[in-house]
């Protein structure tokens, strides 16, 4: 059986505090880093690691006590929303290992940060104790700074660990999910407003897409704009769909698309046949895919 961690840490622009996070991954034997994705303006990595359930819950614990003494959240400001340092930890069952797998593995790994760091955590997706906290969104609502009034409350008490507002590290928001294809568009603009406009059109809860999550966010050190969007099945809505409308909605505006980025690893299914470049994605490589990684540890 074979699991993935894609992790989120609140930490983009300190290569040392980086590389010491992917080193605690490494280190863990089983456990294979397939990709570190940075991002400065979003001051946000995303840790992607597979193996097997074990394995890949030792990597979680270990990334987890080599990221928190390093990010402090009352100094974090950036454009992604956030509930903590350690933000979100997805458990992906791969293959034909079934979700309770991946379910089990963030209970146990969310009841361990809760015990050894005293972290409040909230599980999400397969891995909701309740319907309120089975979306990503729903469980994030409000951010790192309602964290603290939340935590206040009955209704904000925490899955696991105390309900206790640590400022420095925030909380955590630990599951379970199927595989997601993170996404994004460089527009050929600085204007937010448009890729604003661009995400409503696209995003599913607006009549855009199915399946498709999307915000328009600025990007200051590039001078940019972006779409910013998360495939939650790519079987149902694939990278091709989602640039086509992304880059008709941008015509419409009267804005071209710079290229497209993938944060982490696709399925090789997401294209749908068409070429990586054709979604903007130039200069793409094998290293992309998930598939690579899984016949690298099947190897």
């Amino acid at each position: 059986m074979i699991i993935e961690c894609v992790a989120n840490v609140s930490e983009g622009r300190e290569p040392r505090a980086l590389a010491a996070m992917a080193d605690a991954i490494r280190a863990v034997a089983g456990t294979h880093l397939a990709d570190v994705h940075s991002d400065a303006d979003h001051h946000r990595s995303v840790f992607t690691f597979l193996g097997a359930p074990a394995a890949v819950e030792a990597g979680a614990l270990a990334l987890a006590q080599a990221a928190l003494p390093r990010i402090d959240m009352r100094e974090h400001h950036g454009l992604h929303p956030r509930l903590g340092a350690l933000d979100v930890v997805p458990f992906v069952p791969l293959g034909d290992t079934p979700m309770a797998v991946a379910v089990d593995v963030a209970r146990r790994v969310g009841r361990a940060l809760g015990e050894r760091h005293r972290l409040p955590v909230y599980f999400y997706g397969a891995a909701a104790r309740s319907a309120a906290r089975r979306e990503l969104p729903d469980v994030r609502r409000g951010g790192y700074e309602a964290l603290a009034a939340r935590l206040s409350t009955g209704a904000g008490a925490p899955d696991a660990g105390p309900a206790r507002f640590d400022a420095r590290a925030g909380a955590a928001v630990v599951g379970a999910r199927d595989v997601l294809v993170a996404y994004n568009v460089w527009l050929d603009s600085a204007d937010v407003g448009v890729a604003r406009a661009i995400a409503r059109a696209v995003r599913e809860r607006d009549g855009g897409l199915p399946a498709v999550r999307a915000l328009g966010v600025a990007l200051p050190s590039r001078g940019l704009a972006q779409v910013s969007l998360n495939l939650l099945d790519y079987r149902v809505t694939p990278l091709p769909a989602v640039f086509d409308r992304v880059e008709g909605e941008a015509a419409r505006h009267h804005v071209g698309i710079r290229r497209g980025e993938l944060v982490g690893l696709a399925p090789r299914g997401a294209f749908a046949g068409r070429a990586p470049a054709s979604v903007g994605l130039a200069g793409f490589t094998d290293a992309a895919v998930l598939e690579t990684h899984l016949a690298r540890l099947a190897g």
